[in-house]
Parts: C-alpha cells; sequence; structure tokens
C-alpha cells in the first residue's frame, strides 16, 4: 500500500506545472520546504542575491575553465568504477534507460543514413561515446554494428569497460576504449577533419566543468553532418526536487552528491549553447523515470529529464538548410517545457 501510495505522489508531483511548484504541499510533503531547502544551499554556495550584497553565480564563469572535467566529478566517479555493471546498484537507473536511448539513437541514425544493412544497423558508422564509464551505452552501440570509441577522464572505469566487453567476442573488433578528455581527443581529430558520425554524451553535460568548450569539442570531432545526441537534466524546481531531494536523499536511487543542480541545463539554454557551435537541433524529447518499476518512458513534458538530437551543419548549407537552421531554440521546445 505504502508502494502504491507514494507512486501517486511521485507522478502526482511531476504532472504540476514549473510555475506552481513553489507553495504547495501534497501527502505530508513541503514543496515550500523543498524551494527553502534549495534556496539555503545557493546561499551557502554563493550563488543568490543577499540581502546585503549580490554575489556572482558561479555558473557565469562555465566557459572560463577551458577543460570539460570537474576534479571532483573524476574522484566521485573514481569510487563506483567497480560498480557499473551491477544492474541493482548505484547505476540501475542508467542500465534501464538503455530501452530508450539505444533505439533514439539507432531510430535517427537511421534517418540520417539511409544505407541498410540487416541484423547491424548501424554497421559502417563510426560513433563516440563521451563520457562512457564502464560502457552501459558504449556496448549495444557495438552490437548495431556500428564501431564505437568511448572515452572517459577516470581511469579506473575505462578498465572496467574493457574487461568487461573482453568477455563478449561479437565486440572484439567494433568497441575500443580510451582513458582521455574530449578536449584531448579533439585535439587529434581536429586535423583530421572530424572523423565521427555521431557523437553520444548520455547524462554528462550535467558533470562537466565548461559546457562552451564541450560544445566546440563536439563539434570538431564530428563529420559535417554528423549528429550528436545528449540526454541530460532539466534546471528546473521540479529537477532539483525529485532528481536530488527525492533520488538522492529520500530513494537512494542514486548516491547522495551524484548531482548538482547548478549544472543541470534547460533545452532552450542547451539548444542555443550548440546552435552558437554550429549545430541545428532536429529533436528534443522529454524522458521519465519511474522508481518503483525501475524502467523509463518517453513524455511530452521536459521538466525533469530530456532527450536531444543535432546536426552539425555542412560547409556549403543549401538555401533550404540555411533557413531551416535559422529557427530558434523556444519553437523547438515551448510547447515542452512544464
Amino acid at each position: 500500500m505504502f508502494s502504491n501510495k507514494f507512486g501517486r505522489f511521485l507522478f502526482g508531483l511531476y504532472s504540476r506545472k514549473a510555475a506552481a511548484v513553489c507553495g504547495v504541499t501534497r501527502s505530508g510533503f513541503s514543496w515550500t520546504a523543498v524551494c527553502k531547502q534549495r534556496t539555503l544551499w545557493l546561499q551557502r554556495s554563493g550563488c543568490v542575491e543577499t540581502p546585503r550584497s549580490t554575489v556572482p553565480c558561479h555558473t557565469s564563469v562555465r566557459s572560463a575553465s577551458q577543460t570539460t572535467v570537474d576534479p571532483d566529478e573524476v574522484r566521485r566517479f573514481q569510487s563506483l568504477a567497480s560498480k557499473w555493471w551491477d544492474e541493482q546498484g548505484e547505476f540501475a537507473a542508467l542500465h534501464a534507460m538503455n530501452d530508450l536511448r539505444v533505439p533514439f539513437i539507432r531510430d535517427n541514425l537511421l534517418n540520417v543514413h539511409t544505407t541498410r544493412h540487416p541484423g547491424k544497423p548501424l554497421a559502417g558508422l563510426r560513433i563516440l561515446d563521451v563520457g562512457c564509464g564502464g560502457g552501459l551505452l558504449t556496448e549495444p552501440l557495438g552490437r548495431l554494428g556500428a564501431n564505437v570509441l568511448g572515452i572517459d577522464p577516470v581511469e579506473q572505469s575505462v578498465g572496467t569497460a574493457q574487461l568487461h566487453s573482453s568477455y563478449d567476442p561479437d565486440l572484439h573488433d567494433r568497441v575500443c576504449y580510451r582513458a582521455c578528455t574530449l578536449e584531448e581527443l579533439s585535439a587529434v581529430e581536429e586535423e583530421e577533419d572530424g572523423q565521427f558520425d555521431a557523437v553520444v554524451a548520455s547524462e554528462v553535460v550535467e558533470h562537466l566543468a565548461d559546457l562552451e568548450t564541450f560544445a566546440f569539442c563536439c563539434s570538431t570531432v564530428l563529420k559535417p553532418g554528423g549528429s550528436l545526441f545528449i540526454t541530460t537534466i532539466n534546471k528546473t524546481n521540479l529537477s532539483y526536487a525529485l532528481g536530488i531531494v527525492v533520488a538522492e536523499q529520500l530513494l537512494r536511487i542514486v548516491p547522495s552528491g551524484t548531482h548538482d543542480w547548478e549544472k543541470f541545463i534547460s533545452p532552450v539554454e542547451l539548444e542555443r549553447l550548440l546552435e552558437s557551435n554550429g549545430f541545428s537541433v532536429q529533436s528534443v524529447q522529454g524522458m521519465l523515470y519511474n522508481p518503483l518499476s525501475g524502467a523509463w518512458c518517453w513524455t511530452d513534458s521536459t521538466a525533469i529529464n530530456y532527450a536531444l538530437h543535432a546536426v552539425k551543419l555542412r560547409d556549403d548549407p543549401q538555401p533550404d538548410q540555411a533557413e531551416e537552421s535559422g529557427s530558434h531554440p523556444e519553437e523547438h521546445t515551448a510547447a515542452t517545457h512544464s
């Protein structure tokens, strides 16, 4: 009975508009308390204006570091490196997310690349998996026929990925890993004018130190017309309440401290960033995780999690392509924001 009540409670929270989040109390859970907790946390972090002083938020200097790597994030994932393939452990939600993100990547790539390879639909395509961790997404993309390079700055995670993939002979010639950063790889690829048909960064951008460098490097390593796939978390009151308070502190779906709300990014902000780096956003779709069933589903709302597909513009776009790429980010997401 408790599980049923909590399920109704959780989805009741999710269905509310973000504008109505603060000040609402349901089933003994106070949204006001959640909002106050976040405000106090931001004040301690120096990210909100206090009555006596104005302190600039540190998110305004994201692009000043010139590196995508946050040392604190590296240390956190070093401690989890041996747990990537525990499907009931800290990364259970990522294992379950493959049911959505693998078809999302596959189907969008097939819409761009019309050559068909029965049984191995992504054969002939080269994919870069940024922040691959233990290879949870790298391996299924390899099984679909793609040649996949997984990169991660955490050497222990790369070691876990290499060990796990070694047990599957089908992956020997398709999947490889490298312990490096995106900017280190892009410095090599820049000389070759991009070598990848697609770049995947799933549940990664919310852990990066510099999104400007990330977007620039993604464009560098991609071929013209190549695809960029991102899944991440929106920056809303609802994402703080459910993604941090509920998921980390109450249900322990992920370890406490996994996410920093200040690193979350809205679909509109992400689209603007990508379009300023030579991408055209093709689609944005909301995602919802059910902690009771452990499954993900697609949703019209991007208030918490969302997936995005963008394409790197060609150097010489045709007139109709140029007109399409001039569309505003708000046109993609206005109907899906909550």
